[in-house]
């Protein structure tokens, strides 16, 4: 954790130098306790296993389930980032500069990196991107999550940035803390014990070089976690899960009981246990008086049925399906009832793609911006994303083929059936090869046969054949 330097508290009001920038930006980063790291424990199955006991039963099974997890978390925000993936940037006002756009996404590694933005946000409610350039002038783009990043938009603005700060920690736990306005840069190098000891740089953008990534944000509001409403109802699951174990424990085999027994005490006044109970063990006792018999196993299912609603209501509001929780059996439906059971899934994946495809345009804008090219302010920019419907490819490729009558675009088809841009760049050449091979084999075939002479001057017509010869003879004949 980032720990301001001493005196260095938050800043109130609107700060004006770089320090008060600083001291303002980092009074608004998460600290300990806040609901961002909160969900980032959730994610990764560091949950409130006892959220709801009471507090003997705490003290007597704390340690006893302390490694033991049942966490749903991961899998919804899961299900929902694996079907968001950028295919390709189109600007329709700039022809070729797919190409370029593409070499900055594959530098960068984003193919994979992308995945990690949109995670962070789903799970922390806000992500960011920095972009900047590298010792040679190329653009690098970096994601960085909310827990080290955080920016202050300009007074009734949604998307205009007045400054952004960075507070992390190098490989050796020293600090470094970076401020962006529009106007400077103002860094307090590795090392540094005082914000007032960094230094200033002109920046070159004239715009603050990020980009936040905001999940479910409303106006006016924070921007939201898709785990924020799931929480309670995954410690449900947690407690009544353990109540399941403990019973399965103490009470799930069956407990025998026997009458008209004399109790033996041994030197001090102690029962002494009559039998040895095991399963190769036989009961038995002398007098007629003693009867055996046995109490009924508690039923657990119970406890299964508790589960399998709140699995349902936990379905409904993170709007998962519910052949994701194997309810019902683990039964898949299929063909047009999986269509109608995914339908909210892929509604909610296409709403997060709307938010982050805008994030993402800005940051190719700035990756221009770098490079001193005018399409920098490319505003018809569109983020191409794949499909994130499932579907078999019989019925893929059947509604393309039908697409194709209506004349769409060949390499909108491509697109749509999921070929990459790096995929769909080796189909034209190719395409390009196979025409020069075809019109090199059409060479190597039989030419076709031009027409003969016209006739001309005394070239005499032969006439008709037939049985009328000697009559038409005499027409095309001259006579002597």
């Amino acid at each position: 954790m980032i720990v301001p330097p001493n005196g260095h508290t938050a800043f109130i009001g609107e700060p004006s130098k770089p320090v008060e920038w600083l001291s303002y930006l980092y009074g608004k980063m998460p600290g300990p306790g806040s609901p961002m790291l909160v969900y980032g424990n959730y994610y990764e199955g560091e949950q409130q296993k006892l959220a709801f006991a009471q507090p003997r039963y705490k003290t007597a099974f704390h340690d006893v389930f302390a490694q033991w997890r049942d966490n749903f978390c991961g899998m919804i925000i899961d299900s929902a980032n694996e079907r968001m993936n950028v295919d390709s940037f189109r600007l329709p006002d700039h022809e070729g500069s797919d190409k370029d756009v593409r070499e900055f996404w594959q530098r960068n590694s984003m193919d994979a990196f992308s995945s990690s933005v949109h995670l962070d946000a789903m799970v922390a409610g806000t992500s960011y991107v920095l972009v900047w350039a590298d010792a040679e002038g190329r653009p690098t783009i970096t994601p960085y999550s909310g827990e080290q990043m955080v920016v202050q938009y300009k007074t009734g603005s949604l998307t205009e940035i007045q400054a952004a700060a960075l507070f992390i920690q190098d490989a050796w736990g020293r600090q470094i803390s970076t401020l962006w306005t529009e106007k400077y840069v103002y860094e307090v190098s590795a090392g540094t014990t005082d914000w007032e000891n960094g230094t200033v740089q002109k920046n070159p953008l004239g715009v603050v070089p990020v980009v936040p990534f905001h999940n479910r944000a409303r106006l006016g509001r924070p921007a939201v976690s898709d785990l924020h409403n799931v929480i309670p109802i995954q410690d449900a699951i947690n407690k009544t899960v353990t109540d399941a174990l403990t019973a399965s424990e103490t009470a799930a085999f069956p407990q025998r009981w026997v009458t008209g027994l004399e109790i033996v005490e041994d030197e001090h006044g102690n029962p002494v246990e009559p039998f040895s109970v095991a399963a190769d063990k036989l009961l038995q006792a002398e007098s007629d008086l003693v009867k055996f018999g046995s109490f009924e196993a508690a039923d657990l299912k119970n406890y299964v049925t508790l589960v399998s609603m709140l699995v349902q209501h936990m379905a409904s509001l993170s709007r998962l399906p519910l052949h994701y929780f194997l309810v019902n059996g683990g039964a898949s439906p299929s063909g047009e009832s999986l269509i109608s059971a995914e339908a909210g899934l892929v509604a909610k994946v296409k709403e997060r793609m709307l938010h982050f495809g805008e994030s993402w345009e800005r940051v190719v804008r700035l990756c221009f911006a770098v490079l001193g090219d005018s399409r920098r302010n490319a505003y018809t920019m569109e983020t191409m994303w794949r499909d994130p419907e499932y579907r078999t490819e019989a019925q893929h490729v059947d509604a393309l083929l039908k697409l194709a009558q209506l004349d769409v675009p060949r390499e909108f088809l491509w697109s749509s059936a999921g070929f990459s841009a790096a995929q769909i760049s080796a189909f034209r050449k190719m395409r390009v090869e196979d025409a020069k091979a075809a019109a090199e084999i059409q060479k190597l075939g039989p030419q076709p046969q031009t027409a003969g002479p016209a006739v001309t001057g005394d070239v005499k017509p032969k006439p008709p054949q037939g049985n009328s010869g000697n009559a038409n003879r005499k027409i095309y004949e001259p006579s002597h």
